[in-house]
């Protein structure tokens, strides 16, 4: 099975998968290859909106039952919570349509609402409309991402596969060099949290 068979026959699962745990990246490729003639947008969108919309109404629901301890046994998320914290005081509609945006805490939101004891109805309902819009805005530009490509770089066709492959490595080690930063940034925090409170 080559890669365009691959990416016709579990491409709508992956980007399922990919926007379940995350998303941006995957989304983003998804259109550029909706683009390129291997997906359809349409179909990009819903798969991506069904994918965001179950992982963050069940993060959650994982977050209310859990409650703040489940937050404070991830020390690494403290710093991305008390931000979710300071940003649900001034803007609590706002934040919950639009989190998936705010990169750096879109992972950790749904569980710190979840243990503020916003009404899931509430939550719900925003997290609809914020999921949706989220995954029309992300993958139309990943279409047009490859529009763009395909613009300036006239006869792309014949190398479309390596295109594909490069964009998949390259969303990968951006998203892991941004991780890594993450928690380093996280780590000296922590550590400096420490040294103050011993003083």
């Amino acid at each position: 099975m080559n890669l365009e068979e691959l990416v016709k026959n579990y491409g709508y699962i992956v980007v399922v998968m990919g926007t379940f745990l995350e998303g941006e990246t995957i989304l983003i490729v998804a259109g550029f290859l909706a683009h390129s003639g291997y997906l359809q947008l349409p179909f990009v969108i819903m798969a991506g909106f069904a994918g965001t919309l179950v992982g963050d109404q069940l993060y959650f629901y994982v977050g209310r039952v859990k409650g703040t301890e489940f937050i404070d046994n991830k020390p690494h998320w403290k710093l991305r919570a008390d931000r979710v914290f300071k940003l649900f005081k001034k803007h609590q509609t706002w934040l919950i349509l639009g989190f998936r945006f705010l990169y750096g805490i879109r992972t950790v939101t749904p569980f710190v609402l979840g243990t503020i004891g916003i009404s899931p109805i509430k939550y719900s309902v925003l997290n609809f409309f914020g999921g949706l819009t989220w995954a029309m805005v992300v993958g139309t530009a990943g279409y047009y991402f490859g529009h763009a490509i395909q613009f300036f770089l006239i006869g792309i066709k014949p190398y479309r596969k390596w295109v594909i492959l490069s964009l998949l490595i390259s969303g990968m080690l951006v998203w892991l060099i941004y991780r890594r930063r993450e928690k380093k940034a996280i780590k000296k925090a922590l550590s400096q949290d420490g040294h103050a409170s011993d003083r």
